[in-house]
């Protein structure tokens, strides 16, 4: 099944909204082996849309419309593909009644009821986040047609949980993907040690880039889930033989979950010291509910006076090697696990930028430690020979340390040896 998405909103054409509605979907797409071969976005323009509706149902079996299903004069969305599409629009009585109760009003105002008229003879895409719902149909053409709503938070839960289910039931086979999450090695070494696995038919292997790590995805189709997560099982083995203790997770979508999760698990507790980073590695660690169980404190030390005060610090250290040092970030680590009486604590401490470096120190040197009160580890990023922005080097400075600790509660080596 071939794909095409229209993203519907002027908005979206000056760039005064970001359009992830088609990320979100393409994602889906994807987790479905359905083949996304077409995007586009068009503005609050009826011509302009027909013909873009037009050209997708005459090359593509299955169509998504995003945005334009609201009360506004320049919601036009339905209107137009319905009529592209060979559907009159009718009163769907279920989905008024639905506005009414949104709006806890006996009757509504003509520009909200007229988003309870629908093609004709659609699956209804119930809306349970907002008042415009969605809908499904197959056009005149036999071109599969879903509109779905704008906002990401109306979008994402009517896709994931109404027309996600609808397109299965379209399938003859069920496809069974798993992510494969890596840390430590990048995308093009990581395609090089696989690379043999590279162009397998069923389960496919393909890599893919995040921030600062990657990941595998392994993909089967087969007659039932069951057969199709077999599939998948023997090649996921294969690169845990040979990716090892790169690998932090399965299907686990973020070094913080897998570092949580695992803290819980054996009963220890983390705190954080940060400077460069200014408290992005406490965020994320926080960000994961559960976390209270394990996190006990972060502490913002920027000026070398509060590294001395609330973490112990020995001005001495400062005024020989710098607030920017291997030493720094070490005392940092020690200093926060007697200050928080947590069983492992982390420093983090360097030169983000876009300014502040040295020839000495450029930017993107930056000093991690990690610390159990007996022994300390140290880890240190240096500048990779390309600029990158001060939101790269904090977010890979704080991925590196949860690495660092995930290390550590796996009994891995947590720094390279020197």
């Amino acid at each position: 099944m071939n794909a095409e998405i229209i993203s519907v909103g002027t908005e979206l054409l000056l760039g005064q909204v970001v359009n992830t509605d088609a990320a979100i979907v393409a994602r889906a797409l994807s987790g479905l082996g359905i083949d996304l071969l077409h995007a586009c976005v068009v503005g609050d323009n009826p011509q302009r849309l027909k013909e873009a509706v037009e050209t997708a149902l005459a090359r593509s079996d299955l169509l998504i419309v995003t945005g334009g299903l609201g009360p506004t004069t320049d919601d036009l969305t339905k209107e137009t593909t319905a009529a592209a599409a060979g559907r009159k629009l009718v009163l769907h009585a279920e989905s008024l009644e639905r506005i009414k109760t949104y709006f806890n009003a006996a009757a509504v105002t003509p520009n909200q009821e007229k988003q309870a008229w629908l093609p004709e003879g659609c699956t209804v895409l119930q809306n349970d986040n907002g008042t415009a719902p969605g809908c499904a149909f197959t056009a005149e053409s036999g071109c599969t047609v879903i509109m779905l709503p704008g906002p990401p938070s109306e979008l994402e839960p009517m896709l994931l949980n109404r027309a996600v289910p609808y397109l299965k039931t379209m399938q003859q086979a069920v496809i069974v993907s798993h992510n494969v999450h890596i840390y430590g090695m990048g995308e093009a070494p990581v395609a090089m040690v696989m690379d043999d696995r590279m162009d397998g038919e069923n389960p496919t292997l393909a890599p893919y880039a995040k921030e600062g790590e990657c990941y595998l995805r392994v993909t089967a189709k087969a007659a039932t889930e069951a057969e199709a997560d077999a599939l998948c099982q023997p090649l996921i083995q294969e690169i845990y033989q040979r990716l090892g203790e790169y690998i932090y997770s399965v299907d686990v979508e973020s070094l913080e979950e897998v570092v949580v999760a695992e803290l819980a698990r054996q009963g220890k507790t983390l705190a954080t010291a940060e400077s460069c980073t200014g408290g992005l590695l406490a965020k994320r660690i926080t960000d994961v509910p559960g976390a209270s169980s394990v996190f006990h404190m972060g502490a913002v030390t920027y000026a070398n006076a509060a590294k001395e005060a609330l973490l112990y610090v020995p001005h001495e250290i400062l005024a020989a090697h710098g607030a920017v040092s291997e030493e720094t970030a070490r005392a940092m680590a020690q200093g926060m696990v007697q200050r928080s009486g947590s069983d492992l604590a982390v420093g983090i401490t360097g030169i983000a930028g876009p300014d502040g470096g040295t020839e000495q120190k450029p930017v993107g040197t930056i000093y991690i430690a990690l610390s159990d009160g007996k022994d300390t580890w140290v880890t240190k990023r240096a500048p990779i020979g390309r600029t990158k922005s001060r939101d790269w080097h904090r977010h890979c400075a704080a991925s590196q340390a949860l690495d660092m600790v995930r290390r550590y509660l796996l009994g891995l080596p947590v720094a390279p040896e020197k």
